[in-house]
C-alpha cells in the first residue's frame, strides 16, 4: 500500500502543480478551430518550441481541430498485441507526439480533434510527468463500417449504411473505403442497440450473395440468409481484422495522467501502455459521440497495459462499443530457444502480433516458468539484454542458470509487473470479456459495473501456449461490483468470473494463482454459470448477492453453478441467492478438505 500512496501523491502533484508553469497557446502557431485545415505541422512546431522547458502547459483552442498524416510525426514502432507478422511498414502517424518530454500538460480545452486516415491520437514516448486532459478524439471516417438491417425476408435483405460508412460495389463485391484505405467485409460483430447486446457473427451468409447498390446509402442482397440469425434493426459492424495501429501509445514513460479524455473512435488496438510506470486514467471514455449515431468506438481493446510497473489506476472511466476487451493487464512470456554457457539465454517472442520491442533491461528480475504447468521454478537477474532480431533477445544473467532449465521453458519479467486499481467504472457493449488481469502484485477491482459483456466479465488467465500473456495473480480483491447479464454468448461456459490459467497439468500441492477474494458483489445472471476457478490457493466467495435475471421468461428455472478445478482453501460464506432452483458446486481434482467453509445445506456437491 505504501507504493500506492506514493503513486497517488505523484498524481496529485502532476494534476495540481501547474501554477507558475509556462502557458503556450496552439492558436499562436496557426491552429485555428473550425477551419478544417491540417493542423499537424502547427502542432509539431509548437511542441518543438517548448521542448526543454522546465514546466509547460500547451493549450488547445477549443472547437474542432483537424489533423492529417501529412506534416505529422512518423515513427516506426513495434507494439504489443498490435504488430502483424509480415513485411509491411510498421511506421505510425502520430497526431500528438511527446517524445523525451518532462513536466508537460496538454490542456485540450474540450477540443474535438478529428483524425483523417489512420493515425495514433497521441504518443507519450520516453517521457515523464505528463498530463493530458479535457480533450476528445474522433475519426472523420472510422475504419469500422456500420450497416443497419432495414428489411429481412426469406429471399432478400436490405441494409442501410451509416452516413460515415463509405462503400461501392465493384465486380459483384461490396467494398468499403476511407481516407487512404480500402477493405472488404471480413470480421463482423452484431449490435442490438435497443438491447445493448454486442456479439460476434459472420459476414459469410451475405458474402455468398451478390449485392446491389439500391441508393447512395442502401444495399440489397437477394437470397436467403436465415442461417445468420440477423433481425431487422440489427447493426452489423464490420472491419478488416488486420492490426496496424493503436488509438494511443504510452511507451517507456513514467507518471502519466489522462483525465477527462474521450476517444470516440480507435483504429487498431486501444490506448496501449507498454513498459511504462505509474499510469492514471481518470474519467477516460472510449465510446461513440452520441450525435454520431455510431454504435462502435473501438476496433479491438480499449485500455491495454503490457509489461508495466508501479501503479495502474483506472477510475471513473467508461467503455461502450468495442470489438474486443475493454481492459487487459498482462506481461509477456518469452520462450527460451537456446542456452549457452552457464548464464546466457536466447529468448523468442511467440505470438504473431507481439514482438520487436525490448522486453528486458539490465537489473530486471525474471521468473523461470514451466509451460506445462505454468509454475515458476526459479528466479534470476538480468545482467545485459540485447535485441538480435525482431523476434529474438539474448540475455546474460548475473548468476548461473537453474540446473533444471531446458529449452522450451519460458521467462517472465517480474520487475515490470504493476499494482492495479480499477474502480467506479462502467464497461458495456463488448462482444468479448470485460476485464483481463494477470499480475503478481496487488489488484483491487471495486465499485464497477459490467453490463452485458458477451463473455466473462472478468477473466484471470495466464498462458505459455498461445497469447503468451503472463503471469500469476497473488493478491486480488473483487468487491462491490455489479455484474449485469454477462457471458450471454458462451452458454454453459459463460461464467461471470473465470479464473482460467491455460493448463490441465496440476502438480500436487502446487497452485498457479493465490489469494483471490470475491466479496460484496451483485451478480444478475442470465443462466446457471457464476464462477469458474482453476488452480487457486485461497479462494473466497463471500457476502455476494446472486440473482437469476434472464433476458426473457425461461421455460425452466436453472441452478446457480460454481465449478472448481484443483483449488484449495476455498471459502464460500454468507452469499444470498434469489430466483434459482438450487445451487451446485462442482469440484475436480480436489479433496473435501480443500473446501474450508462451504455451507453443505446451501450447495449440492458434485465431484
Amino acid at each position: 500500500m505504501r507504493n500506492i500512496a506514493i503513486a497517488l501523491t505523484l498524481v496529485f502533484l502532476l494534476v495540481y502543480s501547474n501554477i507558475g508553469a509556462k502557458e503556450v497557446h496552439l492558436s499562436d502557431f496557426g491552429v485555428n478551430p473550425w477551419s478544417y485545415e491540417n493542423a499537424s505541422p502547427a502542432i509539431v512546431k509548437a511542441l518543438e518550441s517548448v521542448k526543454g522547458e522546465k514546466e509547460v502547459v500547451l493549450k488547445f483552442p477549443g472547437g474542432r481541430v483537424d489533423l492529417w498524416p501529412e506534416g505529422a510525426i512518423k515513427k516506426e514502432y513495434y507494439i504489443s498485441n498490435t504488430t502483424e507478422n509480415d513485411t509491411l511498414s510498421k511506421v505510425k502517424n502520430l497526431a500528438i507526439c511527446l517524445d523525451g518530454f518532462s513536466n508537460i500538460t496538454i490542456d485540450g480545452n474540450n477540443t474535438l480533434v478529428v483524425l483523417h486516415g489512420k493515425m495514433v491520437s497521441f504518443a507519450v514516448l520516453n517521457s515523464q510527468n505528463v498530463t493530458i486532459k479535457d480533450i476528445r478524439f474522433d475519426y472523420e471516417r472510422p475504419t469500422m463500417s456500420e450497416l443497419k438491417i432495414l428489411e429481412i425476408s426469406a429471399n432478400q435483405t436490405k441494409l442501410e449504411a451509416h452516413p460515415d460508412t463509405k462503400f461501392e460495389i465493384h465486380n459483384g463485391q461490396l467494398l468499403f473505403y476511407g481516407e487512404g484505405w480500402g477493405a472488404k467485409p471480413l470480421h463482423t460483430v452484431v449490435v442490438e442497440p435497443d438491447e445493448d447486446k454486442v456479439y460476434r457473427s459472420s459476414w459469410t451468409p451475405l458474402g455468398r450473395l451478390e449485392p446491389t447498390k439500391e441508393s447512395s446509402s442502401t444495399i440489397v442482397f437477394n437470397g436467403d440468409v436465415s442461417e445468420s440469425g440477423f433481425q431487422e434493426g440489427d447493426v452489423l459492424s464490420i472491419r478488416d481484422p488486420y492490426r496496424d495501429n493503436c488509438g494511443a501509445f504510452i511507451n517507456l514513460s513514467k507518471n502519466i495522467v489522462l483525465e477527462n479524455v474521450k476517444l470516440h473512435y480507435i483504429h487498431g488496438m486501444g490506448i496501449i501502455s507498454q513498459f511504462s510506470e505509474n499510469i492514471t486514467f481518470k474519467k477516460v471514455a472510449v465510446a461513440p459521440r452520441k450525435e454520431s449515431g455510431r454504435t462502435i468506438a473501438a476496433f479491438a481493446d480499449c485500455f491495454h497495459f503490457s509489461g508495466c510497473k508501479g501503479l495502474i489506476e483506472v477510475d471513473s472511466c467508461r467503455t461502450s462499443g468495442s470489438h474486443d476487451d475493454p481492459m487487459n493487464v498482462h506481461g509477456t512470456h518469452l520462450k527460451i530457444t537456446k542456452v549457452e554457457g552457464g548464464n546466457q539465454l536466447t529468448l523468442r517472442f511467440m505470438h504473431h502480433q507481439t514482438y520487436g520491442f525490448k522486453a528486458f533491461f539490465a537489473g530486471d528480475s525474471v521468473a523461470f516458468v514451466s509451460p506445462e504447468n505454468l509454475l515458476v521454478y526459479d528466479f534470476g537477474k538480468v545482467k545485459t539484454a540485447k535485441i538480435i532480431s525482431k523476434r529474438e533477445i539474448v540475455l546474460e544473467m548475473e548468476e548461473a542458470l537453474p540446473e533444471n532449465l531446458k529449452e522450451g521453458d519460458c521467462l517472465e519479467n517480474v520487475s515490470w509487473t504493476p499494482e492495479v486499481i480499477v474502480r467506479n467504472s462502467h464497461f458495456e457493449r463488448t462482444s468479448t470479456r470485460g476485464l483481463l488481469v494477470t499480475t503478481r502484485r496487488k489488484v483491487l477491482i471495486e465499485n464497477n459495473t459490467f453490463y452485458r459483456t458477451g463473455m466473462h466479465a472478468i477473466l484471470i488467465a495466464n498462458d505459455c501456449n498461445y497469447w503468451y500473456e503472463s503471469g500469476p495473480v497473488r493478491d486480488i480483491t473483487i468487491r462491490g461490483n455489479r455484474f449485469i447479464q454477462c457471458g450471454f454468448t458462451q452458454g454453459e461456459n459463460g461464467y461471470v468470473i473465470s479464473i482460467q490459467p491455460e493448463t490441465h497439468n496440476f502438480p500436487e500441492g502446487r497452485y498457479i494463482h493465490s489469494n483471490i477474494r470475491i466479496e460484496d458483489n451483485v451478480f444478475e445472471c442470465i443462466a446457471s454459470p457464476v464462477l469458474f476457478a482453476r488452480s487457486v490457493d485461497n479462494l473466497w466467495f463471500n457476502n455476494n448477492e446472486v440473482n437469476y435475471a434472464p433476458f426473457s421468461e425461461a421455460d425452466e428455472i436453472p441452478v446457480a453453478r460454481f465449478k472448481l478445478e484443483h483449488c484449495t482453501e476455498v471459502k464460500m460464506e454468507n452469499n444470498r441467492f434469489d430466483g434459482f432452483q438450487s445451487k451446485i458446486l462442482e469440484s475436480m481434482s480436489m479433496k473435501k478438505s480443500d473446501l474450508k467453509t462451504v455451507p453443505r445445506k446451501l450447495f449440492e456437491h458434485r465431484n
